[in-house]
């Protein structure tokens, strides 16, 4: 096991990449299901201000009588982690040591993605279900960054094979790209920058049906088609979000 996690990981360089995912994630479930005991215990019954300083460690935190939002820790572990990195750039086992607390960190921010967007604590609202988002959109780029997906689709072989080949293949990726963008998919053209099969998918597939290109090019019968497809998506998507413990006005 140890000599398949030195050559299949640590030698090519996805090692750090694999601990920055799996800590992204652990973090992430453990966030969420820490802030949905915190709002179901005040949905409950709203605790006073001298229950709330003694809740155990399981409660927000107030500095200074300001509530700290977990975002705050997480963009400190990144840029820390990112400050240690760029200064020491150490090998393993510590480079997998800062990817932990890059993968933490970074969790923890973008639970907390609506608030960057708005401004304001929507973390229970409609709105704050953009989290979900943000975080699924993550999880899908470190996903291709650790099977060693290229950006842009330019792939080793393509770029050995000169300078010409590369860029046709990286023309026809953004390519691609553009037609999912303008088919209104834009987290998955932006995870198709790292992993081109997805956005290849997204250009092929139904435009979403309010976007420029299916108002621009579809008739009547296909656009009736991408509704269809397009509620059954909405339907999909709301149920991750609704398993990931997203928020909804009512809550």
């Amino acid at each position: 096991m140890a000599d398949w996690y030195q050559s299949n990981l640590v030698d090519t360089g996805r090692s750090a990449a694999l601990w920055l995912l799996l800590a992204f994630l652990v973090t992430f479930a453990i966030t969420r299901r820490i802030t949905l005991r915190i709002h179901a215990r005040g949905a409950a019954a709203p605790p006073t201000e001298e229950e709330a300083e003694d809740g155990g460690l399981i409660k927000d935190i107030h500095i200074g009588g300001v509530h700290v939002h977990h975002q705050v820790w997480g963009i400190l572990l990144v840029m820390t982690a990112g400050l240690l990195q760029f200064r020491y750039a150490p090998e393993s086992p510590w480079q997998e040591v800062l990817a932990v607390a890059f993968g933490a960190g970074a969790a923890l921010a973008l639970d907390e993605f609506a608030l960057w967007l708005h401004l304001e604590d929507v973390y229970w609202s409609e709105e704050g279900r953009k989290s979900i988002d943000a975080v699924m959109i993550a999880v899908v780029v470190g996903l291709g960054m650790l099977v060693g997906t290229a950006p842009l689709g330019l792939e080793e072989d393509a770029a050995e094979a000169g300078l010409w080949f590369a860029t046709l293949v990286a023309l026809t990726h953004i390519a691609y790209t553009v037609v999912c963008l303008l088919k209104g998919k834009v987290p998955t053209g932006l995870i198709g920058l790292v992993v081109p099969t997805v956005s290849l998918v997204g250009a092929v597939r139904l435009a979403k049906p309010s976007s420029y290109w299916a108002r621009r090019f579809y008739g009547e019968g296909k656009m009736a088609r991408a509704e269809r497809r397009g509620d059954r998506d909405d339907r999909r998507r709301e149920a991750i979000r609704t398993r990931l413990g997203a928020g909804s006005a009512n809550s």
